[in-house]
């Protein structure tokens, strides 16, 4: 009785994901970068940022002006939740004195007319020179001396106004036309670690595919194996089945891994968790199979085994950036926008911030689904051509080979 089409299909593709997940198994190397990039790489990045919110960063002050608007500002800075004026210097050799011995993370200067020149009615400046070893040096420095910064231009404007002959309530309405109100709902405390870990979480599994599935490929090739040697079974047809069958291996590590970094990951630290779980397994599901094409497809052109370091390290800031958690993406240049259209990572993590992070749905974030989609198909179309062009080359070089192995046994027999 002749087999079924459908029955030879699964048992072909059945047969190819048994392959693939006994060479991922006796891969050492590819099992390190599964099991402790997959797994461990999550929490070491948490715990390295896991005080997202630095309070009083250790300052030094250099006040030269010595008036009471200066002193004013410099109370008003040791306030804050983010500075803590620990030295007040005469001189900025002193301060920078104390910033050499890491005593401070910042210093504040006051030039010596800062009065003077406010009285004048001018514009006045002070200089904050700021850590640069940690970004969250600079952010209480920057936070903390602009919230005082914009309190005290409104309040000398209302000084200005009295003095014109308004009345304080006057004054007050002049300057605060519009009232409004800072609200961030999302990140209420400013965290370093809510703002970037749920952009790179995402990014992770994009990330660690890509190295051990490249990982895999070169090492075939550098034993004279290729991924895309079709069994003979086949006959040189069935390249959708060998790629969904090597993609249903993937697929399957990475969804557990997917599941640990977007669902146990954030319960373990403590971060927002404000998205449905079943549509954060949509986004899941859509976001690793358009990964699995998009690493088959790139990892097509690997040839060495550490290739994939040297590229996709030097990628992954880039990466990070391109999903737009620090910068809107409107405000992209178009040619690294058209860019970031190449990465899973720039729509899955878009999609992961609005869904776990800002409680959204699958309705709003519908148009970055529909663009996974999109490159989901470009993306198996591309692993496709890439299986189907290395079979052919191998094919038509065995047949080269033979014909020289041919030729070479009669002119044996002629001598």
């Amino acid at each position: 009785m002749r087999e079924s089409y459908l029955k030879r299909w699964l048992r072909d593709t059945l047969g190819i994901f048994n392959l693939e997940l006994r060479n991922i198994l006796h891969d050492g190397g590819v099992m390190i970068i599964f099991i402790a990039a997959g797994f461990f790489y999550p929490i070491l990045y948490n715990f390295v940022y896991k005080n997202g919110i630095l309070e009083d960063t250790p300052i030094a002050v250099v006040d030269n002006a010595d008036c009471s608007d200066s002193r004013r500002m410099i109370r008003e800075m040791d306030a804050t939740r983010e500075i803590d004026i620990a030295y007040e210097c005469v001189s900025m050799e002193e301060a920078k004195e104390l910033f050499r011995l890491r005593k401070v993370n910042g210093i504040i200067y006051f030039p010596s007319d800062f009065g003077d020149v406010l009285t004048a009615k001018q514009t006045a400046k002070f200089s904050i020179y700021a850590d640069m070893s940690s970004f969250l040096y600079y952010k209480n420095l920057l936070m903390g001396s602009n919230f005082v910064m914009l309190h005290e231009v409104n309040q000398i404007k209302i000084e200005r106004f009295a003095f014109d002959g308004l009345t304080d309530a006057e004054a007050d309405r002049a300057v605060n036309t519009v009232l409004y109100e800072d609200i961030n709902p999302y990140n209420r405390a400013f965290s370093y670690s809510i703002f970037l870990i749920s952009a790179i979480l995402m990014l992770i599994i994009q990330q660690v595919m890509f190295y051990g599935m490249s990982m895999s490929v070169g090492t075939m090739r550098e034993e004279n194996r290729s991924f895309a040697s079709l069994p003979d079974s086949l006959k040189g047809h069935g390249v959708g089945r060998v790629v969904l069958g090597r993609g249903a291996v993937y697929w399957l590590i990475f969804m557990i891994i997917g599941i640990y970094v977007t669902i146990i990951v954030p319960a373990m630290f403590g971060f927002p968790q404000r998205g449905n779980f079943w549509d954060i397994m949509v986004l899941l599901s859509l976001f690793v199979t358009v990964c699995v094409f998009f690493c088959m497809a790139w990892s097509s052109l690997v040839t060495r085994r550490e290739s994939a370091f040297i590229l996709f390290l030097f990628m992954s800031p880039v990466c990070v950036f391109l999903t737009g958690f620090s910068w809107p993406t409107s405000a992209f240049p178009s040619f690294w926008k058209w860019f970031s259209y190449l990465f899973p990572s720039t729509f899955g993590c878009q999609a992961f911030i609005n869904l776990n992070t800002a409680g959204a749905n699958l309705e709003i974030v519908a148009p970055l689904l529909r663009a996974l989609c999109i490159q989901g198909v470009v993306y198996y179309v591309l692993a496709c051509a890439a299986i189907y062009i290395e079979n052919f080359a191998l094919k038509r070089k065995d047949s080269i080979d033979s014909a020289i192995r041919s030729v070479e046994d009669r002119i044996i027999e002629r001598l």
